[in-house]
């Protein structure tokens, strides 16, 4: 890993961070969350371990910290890093497809409904927060699939083509 992979990868998390503090959140402050869209885009970029660790680790840690649920900085650490590297396992799974833009936008949809799943759960086992899990998967995780989706479909080919100007060695130039 190198100081331009590193440098990269922190300004899709910036990027993601800004998303994520400025977008208004619905159904009582629940937000769709921009930084797995660009935690996505940096796996897609740099398939390996050591970026994926980074990537899943930072999200989550930022994400925790401007996190509007009660209590939501550990769920939202362990549902970055978990989601990281499922991503992460799907992407060298279906590795020669993936540069594809519906393929890496199915990627990104079941991504964003694992992340959901997985911050609930933890959020509702490990902090005892009394929430209807079922309630917040259809009123907030699937409308943050819908929203990340559409996201991505947006950002990843606006990256995709800056970095092949830049010549910039990445998964999307190799």
């Amino acid at each position: 890993m190198n100081t331009k992979n590193l440098v990269l990868m922190s300004l899709l998390v910036g990027v993601g961070a800004v998303l994520y503090i400025v977008i208004p959140g619905f159904n009582g402050g629940m937000k769709p969350d921009f930084m797995l869209t660009m935690m996505f885009i940096g796996i897609l970029l740099f398939p390996e371990i050591k970026s994926v660790f980074l990537l899943g680790i930072s999200t989550g840690i930022i994400s925790g910290l401007f996190s509007t649920f009660p209590g939501g900085f550990i769920p939202n650490v362990i549902d970055k890093s978990v989601t990281a590297f499922v991503f992460f396992g799907l992407v060298l799974l279906i590795n020669k497809y993936v540069k594809k833009l519906p393929v890496a936008i199915v990627l990104t949809c079941i991504g964003t409904l694992i992340s959901g799943v997985v911050f609930l759960s933890s959020a509702i086992f490990l902090i005892g927060a009394d929430v209807p899990f079922m309630g917040l998967l259809v009123a907030v995780v699937l409308p943050a699939v819908a929203i990340n989706a559409v996201a991505f479909f947006i950002i990843y080919p606006i990256i995709g083509k800056l970095i092949k100007r830049s010549k910039f060695e990445t998964a999307l130039t190799a």
